[in-house]
């Protein structure tokens, strides 16, 4: 079979200092790609499972995942300094409401700038923007070969990752089944189990990148973990719940995560943002 590579720029790709709130959240990053997939002009569209929306046009599906990558965010410093380390007053960059709310709840003594761009853009406003650290996606600096650059890797239990962090898909049009046979080789199962959980998760709640929420899930054998978490913007409220359950039950647990942290707080915190879960 004979492949060609296709690279499509996306208006999340092209406003690099809109935030994503503004400019549409998750979606901009997938648009063109998924209607270069639609009209056939393209059979296969790759993304980083982050920036998929909760909800996929029903004539598109994501086919295979391949083995995750490090899921967790990473801190990128002047100095050097570990998160622990900074002053009160230090200027801390991130694009992602998750993030900062978490931030903003563990240390709100720090400022936090907002922040877009590829990963070397980010990096590079270090020094031009004066800032004192900034937090991104390890897989991305792993991916990259700039692991040398990391200050520190904030744990999941201290900074829970995006929805489909450190995951690629493979996305389809449902029909092709082709496509489907061509690419299921690349499928890692486990990942497929975690990330479906995180996704129902996220799409119980219907959530994207204007909200802060957060999901990670685990399998260990047949079992699995999924945690999650819904924050207020000021960080000053964060309702984090785990549960746990048969990993074949992953999409019905990561609903039902969805369902106790709506029910303990999270409704309120997404009316007040004026997401009202059904």
């Amino acid at each position: 079979m004979t492949v060609e590579l296709v690279t499509i720029r996306t208006k999340g790709d092209i406003l690099h200092d809109v935030p994503l709130a503004r400019i549409g959240g998750k979606g901009v990053f997938i648009k063109e790609i998924e209607e270069a997939l639609l009209r056939g002009d393209v059979d296969l569209a790759v993304h980083s499972m982050k920036d998929l929306p909760a909800e996929l046009p029903e004539p598109l599906e994501i086919a295979v995942m391949p083995f995750r990558e490090d899921p967790r965010d990473v801190l990128i410093s002047r100095g050097d300094r570990r998160l622990e380390e900074m002053p009160g007053g230090a200027r801390i960059g991130t694009g992602s409401l998750r993030r900062g709310v978490q931030l903003r709840n563990r240390r709100p003594d720090l400022e936090i700038v907002p922040l877009r761009g590829n990963l070397d853009t980010r990096i590079r406003k270090l020094e031009t923007e004066g800032l004192d650290g900034v937090i991104v996606a390890a897989a991305g600096l792993r991916r990259m070969g700039w692991v040398s650059r990391i200050s520190q890797f904030l744990p999941v239990g201290e900074m829970l990752p995006a929805v489909g962090q450190g995951a690629i898909g493979v996305e389809i049009r449902r029909d092709d089944f082709r496509c489907r046979e061509a690419v299921q080789f690349l499928n890692d199962p486990e990942t497929s189990v975690e990330v479906g959980a995180e996704r129902a998760f996220l799409k119980r709640l219907g959530g994207g990148c204007q909200l802060p929420i957060a999901g990670f899930a685990k399998k260990n054998g047949d079992g699995i973990s999924v945690e999650g978490l819904v924050g207020s913007l000021d960080g000053r409220i964060v309702v984090r719940r785990q549960v746990q359950g048969p990993a074949e039950a992953f999409a019905a647990l990561g609903e039902g995560l969805a369902e106790r942290i709506l029910a303990e707080g999270g409704r309120e915190l997404l009316e007040e943002l004026y997401i009202k879960p059904a």
